[in-house]
């Protein structure tokens, strides 16, 4: 047995005003409206759902029963419209991201941050790892979205890539703080950390060195540039990196100048092919993806 949602608003109406007077009024509708509704009702339960008392319509004991479950559904539909309403509105819902360990502790936190306050019923998981296993979670659709670099393409997956620009990090007092630019040459017998050798961003770096007739010391080689902007406010050497992440850096006394030539970050943001990207997982992209424009290779 089913009843029409419109049935039941008019019956616990009926209930808390005591006349069908008082409850037109407060669902907006005729009199004989609340009547036929509170009719039908009574007809499909078989028992009668008031009596009069005073001039005051009373729920009878059967129907004391039925207003209590009443009630109750009536809220939930209350809790489900006002759900979907923020959803739609991207105010509720859960976020799930993952990204290279140096954004964990670097830029991200502060857009997640900054998209949260205004949404109070949003939860998020933040899950650093490397690329290949955030690649492995975009595929399975574990994840809304990954932030990655270098991403070569998945037939499972959707990426939007990103020239980041790069600057070079020197130690507080270095010598080459004089200089306005910083190039190739002037980088030849300094202690230089850089990324991975596997990784896109060394090989164009080591192309620049190599055109030049130069080639790219290593010092110390890391994976994430966060780390390496800690190794050089430590006094570790010099290196060329994001100039996002070196901005992170800055208060610890990192230099920072222009390299040239421009060599660019390629950041990836992904997200699964095959599975519908929610408008809240689709609005936060935009949103970090806009956090990004300062850093931007143009």
């Amino acid at each position: 047995m089913s009843f029409p949602i419109r049935q039941l608003e008019a019956f616990r109406a009926v209930a808390l005003k005591g006349s069908i007077t008082r409850a037109a009024e407060e669902m907006a509708i005729s009199q004989p409206a609340v009547s036929r509704l509170l009719s039908a009702l009574s007809s499909s339960v078989e028992f009668e759902l008031f009596q009069r008392v005073s001039g005051r319509l009373v729920p009878t004991r059967e129907a004391e029963f039925l207003l209590r479950e009443v009630e109750r559904v009536l809220d939930n539909l209350g809790r489900i419209g006002q759900l979907t309403h923020d959803l739609s509105t991207r105010k509720a819902g859960h976020l799930r991201i993952a990204c290279l360990p140096g954004f964990a502790t670097s830029h991200l936190p502060k857009v997640l941050a900054d998209f949260l306050s205004g949404r109070p019923n949003v939860t998020a998981v933040l899950e650093p790892d490397r690329p290949e296993r955030i690649l492995e979670w975009i595929i399975g659709e574990q994840y809304d979205c990954g932030i990655t670099d270098e991403f070569a393409g998945h037939p499972t997956a959707e990426s939007t890539t990103i020239l980041m620009r790069t600057v070079c990090i020197l130690p507080p007092g270095h010598p080459l703080a004089a200089k306005a630019e910083i190039w190739p040459a002037d980088l030849a017998r300094e202690r230089i950390i850089h990324t991975r050798r596997d990784s896109g961003f060394y090989q164009r770096l080591s192309e620049a060195f190599a055109l030049r007739n130069l080639r790219l010391g290593s010092h110390v080689e890391t994976r994430q540039f966060t780390a390496a902007c800690m190794l050089v406010a430590a006094g570790a050497g010099v290196s060329v990196v994001s100039e996002m992440d070196a901005r992170e850096y800055e208060h610890r006394g990192l230099v920072i100048r222009p390299f040239r030539p421009d060599v660019p970050h390629r950041l990836s943001l992904l997200r699964p092919a095959n599975a519908r990207a929610s408008l809240l997982a689709l609005e936060f992209l935009d949103t970090f993806e806009k956090s990004l424009e300062p850093f931007r290779f143009r």
